[in-house]
């Protein structure tokens, strides 16, 4: 655990998501509260070679997890609905993780991408 900023890292996971990789960092305040960053990150490769990342982050914090969590899943409920009946594109785009193989089971190592290790404005 590392000390940045008066911020302890707890925990973190990174999703790859195509061209997207997604960071989700659990951290810990001097009061011992816990919050989450959830970064996004996307790659651009420049006709030299050269690559960039665009990133975005929100923090979420402990008194909003319920309700962020209710609208997600209201969000994702509503993008099945739609989906289901037609409106939009089919299902099957986008396999669920249960889909793919993937379980809910605790990964004991964490991806890490190492071209983002010296960046500090991540």
């Amino acid at each position: 655990m590392t000390m940045v900023d008066d911020r302890e890292d707890v925990y973190s996971k990174a999703v790859r998501a195509g061209k997207r990789t997604y960071f989700f960092d659990v951290k810990s305040t001097r009061g011992r509260d816990l919050y989450l960053t959830i970064t996004e990150s996307k790659k651009h490769t420049h006709e030299d070679g050269s690559a960039t990342y665009d990133k975005h982050k929100i923090f979420l914090y402990k008194e909003d997890f319920d309700k962020f969590i209710d609208g997600l899943h209201d969000a994702i409920d509503e993008i099945d609905r739609l989906r289901g009946n037609g409106e939009y594109g089919k299902r099957d785009e986008a396999p669920r993780a249960e889909e793919r193989g993937e379980t809910n089971e605790p990964n004991p190592f964490t991806d890490v991408n190492f071209e983002d290790l010296d960046r500090k404005d991540i």
